[in-house]
């Protein structure tokens, strides 16, 4: 899979970056550094776009443990159709990205906060998550979280199969790879038909 950012989503993504090397300075978001963080936090989000398509317009989006919104900032951009929901239990880190939703601006980008145990129940049509943890925490939380069809894509590592799966669910691997960054693999999780 080659990752390839819409075009139109250039100039607001430039502003999130500059916006999110602001923040920086006196939150520390992230450990990145500036030149790192385009491949890593917003072409990363580029393997999920396709698996978008499916979603009719008003569809729910999860990101689960978005911190500074990546991939959610992103997934908003490219379907302002979708409600996205970027949750985390980072109060700063929600902090800046409803300061994004704001300047950018992206209206159908909504910060949520709390741990993923505890909120009530997110009902989304569609879910995400980016080395947030292992396969079997994200299937509980998606049980939790997601409709009963709704399929989850977990941004993962090569090593990913190294997790065990709960039983009643299926692990489709999508491999892609970022410029420098190497190997990665959007882990498709859906409930199993025949698994009861």
């Amino acid at each position: 899979m080659e990752l390839r950012l819409p075009s139109e989503l250039n100039a607001p993504l430039g502003r999130f970056l500059v916006l999110l090397d602001k923040w920086n300075r006196t939150h520390a978001l992230t450990a990145l550094p500036p030149g790192e963080r385009r491949e890593e936090l917003l072409l990363d989000a580029a393997a999920l776009l396709p698996s978008l398509a499916p979603l009719p317009a008003g569809a729910k989006v999860a990101d689960l443990g978005t911190g500074m919104g990546c991939p959610a900032v992103v997934l908003a951009l490219a379907r302002p159709d979708l409600q996205v929901l970027g949750v985390d239990a980072s109060t700063k880190k929600l902090a800046f990205l409803r300061q994004v939703a704001m300047e950018l601006p992206v209206p159908n980008l909504k910060a949520v906060h709390g741990r993923l145990e505890d909120l009530p129940d997110l009902d989304a049509d569609w879910g995400t998550a980016k080395a947030l943890a292992p396969l079997g925490s994200l299937v509980a939380w998606w049980e939790r979280h997601g409709k009963p069809e709704a399929p989850f894509f977990a941004l993962k590592g090569p090593d990913w199969e190294a997790e065990p799966m709960p039983g009643g669910w299926i692990a489709t691997p999508h491999p892609y790879a970022l410029p420098t960054r190497g190997r990665r693999v959007m882990v498709e999780i859906r409930r199993d038909p025949g698994g009861g």
